[in-house]
């Protein structure tokens, strides 16, 4: 049976951090959805339209996953929204894995708690964003427990890889690194 996995988008996301690993998963034989937060047509930051698959408000699936990707001001976007809030509350409190990158993790997941006590990283600076508690880290992705959090554009491959070996496997993600040349 294939992992289901919600990506949720908002206005501003950044292109490579979202279609990436939405790629890479739907390549492991992933069930993957494309939420807009506010519309099915979702702008990015570089004003590329993506057509999502359904509103969040219409999502009522329970996922394996969670992928929030970054971007300016898709991460603002991501953490003004009290249901994105929500999505993570639940993901984090039944242990589902949660994946965020660039900006998500300092804006759309600290604020929550659930980075509390965990490794993180995220995008350079924003790191001023986690608590106290949190350790920051500038590992291109970093995995505490059911957070994957990844820095930006520039690791987005290697994050959706991750995401792909903690959802189907080491086997799966080596043949993935394989067939997509991947070093």
């Amino acid at each position: 049976m294939s992992k289901k996995v919600l990506v949720i988008l908002a206005d501003g996301f950044e292109e490579i951090e979202a279609i990436a690993p939405i790629d890479i998963l739907r390549r492991a034989g992933c069930q993957v959805t494309i939420a807009g937060l506010n519309s099915k047509a979702v702008r990015s930051s570089r004003r590329i339209q993506v057509e999502a698959d359904v509103l969040l408000d219409e999502y009522k699936e329970t996922p394996d996953a969670l992928v929030l990707p970054g971007g300016a001001p898709g991460s603002e976007n991501l953490a003004k929204s009290a249901k994105v809030a929500e999505w993570v509350k639940k993901m984090n409190a039944g242990r589902k894995l949660i994946g965020a990158i660039c900006a998500a993790p300092a804006l759309v997941l600290a604020p929550t708690g659930v980075l509390d006590g965990k490794k993180a990283t995220c995008y350079p600076g924003c790191e001023g964003k986690f608590s106290s508690s949190t350790k920051f880290s500038e590992d291109q992705v970093v995995v505490d427990g059911n957070i994957v959090s990844s820095r930006g554009p520039g690791t987005a491959i290697e994050f959706g890889l991750e995401l792909a070996r903690q959802l189907c496997g080491k086997e799966k993600m080596e043949e993935l690194k394989e067939k997509m040349i991947v070093k």
